[in-house]
């Protein structure tokens, strides 16, 4: 094997130096941990926008829109504290999946199909990913999947694809619809505030304590800016007060196979987005992570999302914006997740509380988020730094980005013409990019063994002439 076709390994992975001010096993004064949770729950966007989403395509009634957000929050909270102390001990904040969004939308709307049927088949699909991910120290699915995932060449182009593709939600929703209020100039102006806030306050060489609540402050000032200017929805917040119970399959329930391959599908790119972000966070605080720990991180995060489903909860992945917030505040302490669970489990399920946070002013969020894409998608690029450009990584690395960010253009007719699956693939560059990565990967590994099979039979057949000689 020459050196210009080898690839980089993950055990060969050059350890940065730990960026974290507070480590991972460190704690932090309650006071802190509150604000720095509550931080972490404003930095959610999804978390805030995609049960509203699903009440308007399916028409729900308010209550039940309001049940959604209650059992979404519940659902990432209770995920969030299961990663956080008791399976992979990593600051990761869960929060709803986009794909999971889209796939909702997609299968509850097609022929025969109902939201019923799409929470029971993405139940199904979760109990089969829960035995997929048993956490085993050799032999298991997940353990060997991050051997892949974990080389830092995977690892940061999934994070690229995914802050590439988020960038359709950061500047769109921060300026509005020609129909929404403040546009334009008011959703700027607002959002302006934020993100100049965040960046000045994250840069700030003094000042550790409006260092770590950037997010925060930048939305609370956003949010007042926005409110001279237009009305907002706080003044809803103490009506109907009440407190959100989970019900087994508020919906309905229905499975199809199809639908459980659809979401079967659909899960795994979040599973391998996480993965690469634990190893991210792992390297950001100067811990090594085995394969063992990452399996525990999976089959928590399946198994969460499974239990949330039964509810009417979202499937979650490690959620993008907080890994921006984590680089920002340079907090990584999993007891501040830990608080962040608590608070969306606790609280999540009081009215009052989902509409306080419904009421937060979506432009100043996007502009906000807007920020934490741009530091996640640096960080991203930070890990490429490590990377020995050879001829297998030059398309390792760049065909499945320019590909998976390539069906974010396709023409609608054209994917409407598609059967359903491949639609969701295209549609969702996380999806189309793993599987591309990884089938990449694997072909390029196959090729090496066969080469250094060649190699040693080669050698096998010398050896006998150099003997006699």
């Amino acid at each position: 094997m020459t050196p210009s076709t080898e690839s980089t390994a993950p055990h060969d992975r050059p350890r940065t130096a730990p960026v974290f001010d507070v480590g991972i096993d460190e704690r932090v004064p309650v006071p802190g941990a509150i604000g720095l949770g509550v931080q972490n729950i404003l930095g959610m966007a999804g978390l805030l926008i995609f049960p509203a989403l699903i009440g308007t395509a399916f028409k729900l009634s308010p209550a039940d829109v309001a049940y959604l957000y209650g059992v979404t929050f519940m659902t990432s909270g209770l995920v969030v504290i299961l990663q956080s102390v008791f399976l992979l001990r990593l600051p990761i904040v869960q929060g709803p999946y986009a794909g999971s969004l889209a796939a909702l939308l997609a299968v509850g709307h097609a022929k025969g199909g109902s939201l019923g049927s799409a929470f029971g088949s993405m139940v199904v699909a979760g109990m089969i990913w829960c035995v997929l991910a048993l956490p085993l120290r050799r032999f298991g699915l997940i353990t060997q999947l991050s051997r892949f995932v974990r080389d830092p060449i995977i690892s940061a182009v999934i994070v690229l694809i995914l802050a590439t593709q988020l960038t359709s939600t950061a500047l769109p929703n921060w300026l509005g619809t020609p129909q929404s209020p403040g546009f334009p100039s008011v959703n700027l102006v607002a959002g302006g505030v934020g993100a100049v806030l965040v960046i000045a306050l994250t840069v700030l060489p003094r000042g550790r304590l409006l260092r770590r609540l950037a997010v925060l402050v930048a939305v609370v000032a956003g949010t007042i800016v926005y409110a001279i200017f237009e009305p907002t929805s706080f003044g809803e917040v103490g009506r109907n007060v009440g407190v959100v119970v989970p019900k087994f399959f508020p919906f309905g329930f229905a499975v199809h196979g199809d639908l459980v391959l659809i979401f079967f599908i659909t899960l795994f790119p979040a599973i391998v987005e996480s993965i690469a972000t634990y190893d991210i966070v792992a390297g950001w605080g100067g811990q090594d992570l085995s394969g063992y720990r990452v399996s525990q991180g999976v089959f928590g995060e399946v198994l969460g999302s499974t239990i949330g489903a039964i509810f009417g909860g979202m499937s979650t992945l490690a959620y993008p914006d907080n890994i921006g917030l984590l680089r920002a505040t340079r907090v990584g302490s999993r007891y501040v997740t830990l608080t962040t669970g608590i608070i969306l489990l606790a609280l999540g399920g009081l009215e009052p509380f989902d509409r306080l946070l419904e009421a937060v002013p979506l432009p100043v969020l996007a502009a906000v988020g807007t920020v934490l894409f741009g530091v996640l998608f640096a960080s991203a690029i930070d890990v490429l730094g490590g990377v020995r450009w050879t001829r297998e990584n030059l398309m390792l690395g760049g065909v499945p980005f320019i590909t998976a960010i390539g069906g974010l253009f396709i023409p609608e007719p054209t994917l409407q013409a598609m059967p359903m699956v491949m639609r969701l693939i295209f549609v969702q560059p996380m999806i189309l990019g793993t599987v591309l990565l990884i089938v990449l990967k694997a072909a390029f590994g196959l090729r090496r063994l066969r080469d250094r099979d060649l190699e040693d039979r080669v050698m096998g057949r010398a050896e006998p002439a150099d003997t006699t000689a």
